[in-house]
């Protein structure tokens, strides 16, 4: 496997040789002193080319990055429409496992690039002294910022009107639904929740990307809690996933409403009450 300086110089031997490359960044948790290093990290780096077509037309100036196990066009699929515009991103995955997403920007766009970065970009090759000003990574943007009074009333309501979508899809016998319904929107919220009274408790701080470092903040209860949340391989696992995320959620969102002085949902109580009627009424239809 490439050590990672080997892959740096791979990165940059290749910008460096190439006069259509004139700008070359580096992005995401390489830039980031707060994220640990380690082997699955990818390389996320962007060249700033004077002409696109010249190297999208023909993937073999790739094959300078090493042999590679798969690739991913993103702009370049039909099931998945493009996001990037008029730039150009290869996912590259190498037979030594290091993975380079790379993504190609017209060199005319560099400005708007750093208007629109998220804070962790580093510049590793500048050719023609484009950027004059001093560029330094920093996760900011990622910090858990407050909820205002409106965002945390949302998240409540959100939360506990998709919780009777999650009931309704018990009740009906459609476990998919229920499961969707649960993964995708209501514990979401519940890690948002969680996040907030996190950020309540330190400033400048970042639990990460997917709440990655959560853990770290939360009591061990509550930690083993959440994940008993992720299994519903069955009607009753999905029914105590739900309730557990009830609690984990009413305690959490009672933390912040206390901190922040918001007013805490009443609807909690009937929403509540309303579903162990449901689940009761589940069990007794298999007697």
């Amino acid at each position: 496997m490439r050590s990672e300086s080997e892959m740096m110089k791979i990165i940059l031997d290749v910008a460096k040789k190439d006069e259509r490359i004139r700008l070359v960044t580096l992005e995401g948790s390489r830039t980031n002193k707060h994220v640990p290093r380690d082997r699955f990290q990818d390389y996320d780096v962007s060249y700033f080319v004077t002409d696109m077509d010249s190297f999208t037309s023909d993937d073999g100036w790739l094959d300078q990055f090493g042999e590679r196990m798969m690739m991913q066009k993103p702009e370049d699929m039909e099931l998945f429409p493009p996001e990037l515009g008029g730039w150009f991103s290869y996912l590259m995955l190498f037979k030594d496992e290091h993975k380079i997403d790379l993504t190609l920007i017209p060199v005319n766009q560099a400005e708007h690039y750093f208007e629109e970065s998220d804070g962790l970009a580093e510049v590793l090759l500048d050719k023609d002294d484009r950027i004059r000003r001093k560029i330094i990574a920093a996760d900011e943007q990622y910090h858990i910022k407050k909820p205002t009074s409106r965002e945390f009333d949302d998240c409540c309501n959100e939360f506990w009107m998709v919780s009777t979508y999650v009931i309704k899809g018990l009740m009906r016998n459609e476990i998919l639904y229920a499961l969707d319904h649960m993964n995708g929107i209501l514990r979401p919220n519940v890690l948002r929740m969680i996040a907030w009274n996190i950020g309540i408790e330190n400033k400048s701080l970042s639990v990460g990307k997917n709440y990655k470092y959560i853990q770290k903040y939360m009591k061990a209860k509550d930690w083993e809690t959440l994940l008993n949340t992720y299994v519903g391989n069955t009607y009753e696992s999905v029914w105590k996933a739900l309730f557990d995320c009830y609690d984990l959620f009413r305690t959490y969102s009672k933390s912040a409403a206390s901190a922040l002085g918001f007013k805490y949902p009443e609807y909690d109580k009937q929403i509540t009450d309303d579903s162990l009627k449901n689940y009761d009424r589940f069990h007794q239809s298999f007697n």
